[in-house]
């Protein structure tokens, strides 16, 4: 029989403190894992520690205690540059703050994710234009940021964490500054990249958009209080 695939991400008693007498505890041993192809909500109110559990999972920050390991690679155990590396092959980002360059177009924008590969700008632009006609956006490759509404933003944001096709999606508040339709356009658009195979995590604070997918993770007090998968109530 063939070995089962590692989960894409996984926490084993993760913490994470903050300096200070005493620290302050944004963590507190966390352990949660993510199968291939799994679309997740991790919700919780401002605070609670999600944000935190994203840059744990993106391997952006490294826990105090415990470990990360992505597609059964221990996180922990890699210097800087070959985490950075694996970050940057098997993951894509979305945040609530598109981060897009002003004055740049779509195109070079989605482009600049691949700024680190070593890839032709040539080649980058290609693979951004793909990308953009991914999420349909493909009629508007040369539009600046201040051009585009706000759904089409996230959307270019979106284009640009699939630029180096990623097998996992972590996107933290990703609805948060849209209007109830671009919200679900672009939340219609996940739904679409997860039924093509990717994993996806999206951190919310809403939650009507954590109930509309398959599996929620909710956070308090920077632990986990509930996982719809395991059908009970981790903390008492």
């Amino acid at each position: 029989m063939a070995a089962s695939a590692p989960p894409a991400l996984e926490l084993t008693k993760v913490s994470k403190h903050y300096g200070g007498s005493p620290p302050v505890v944004a963590l507190d041993e966390v352990s949660v894992a993510v199968d291939p192809g799994e679309m997740v909500a991790v919700v919780g109110p401002s605070g609670s520690g999600k944000s935190t559990m994203l840059n744990m999972m993106g391997s952006l920050d490294r826990p105090t205690s415990g470990s990360v390991s992505i597609e059964g690679i221990d996180t922990t155990e890699l210097d800087d540059d070959r985490l950075t590396a694996l970050r940057g092959r098997r993951i894509g980002f979305v945040f609530q703050r598109f981060f897009l360059l002003a004055g740049v177009s779509a195109t070079d924008n989605v482009a600049n994710g691949l700024l680190y590969t070593g890839t032709p700008l040539a080649k980058r632009r290609q693979a951004a234009t793909a990308s953009l006609e991914q999420v349909g956006l493909g009629h508007r490759l040369e539009h600046v940021p201040s051009e585009l509404s706000g759904g089409e933003t996230q959307r270019v944001a979106v284009a640009r964490a699939l630029v180096h096709n990623p097998a996992l999606i972590l996107a933290d508040e990703p609805t948060g500054n849209l209007d109830s339709r671009s919200s679900a356009a672009v939340m219609a658009l996940f739904q679409k990249l997860n039924e093509q195979g990717r994993t996806i995590v999206i951190i919310t604070h809403d939650p009507a958009i954590a109930e509309s997918l398959p599996r929620q993770i909710r956070v308090l007090d920077g632990r986990v209080e509930h996982d719809s998968r395991t059908a009970r109530t981790v903390l008492s």
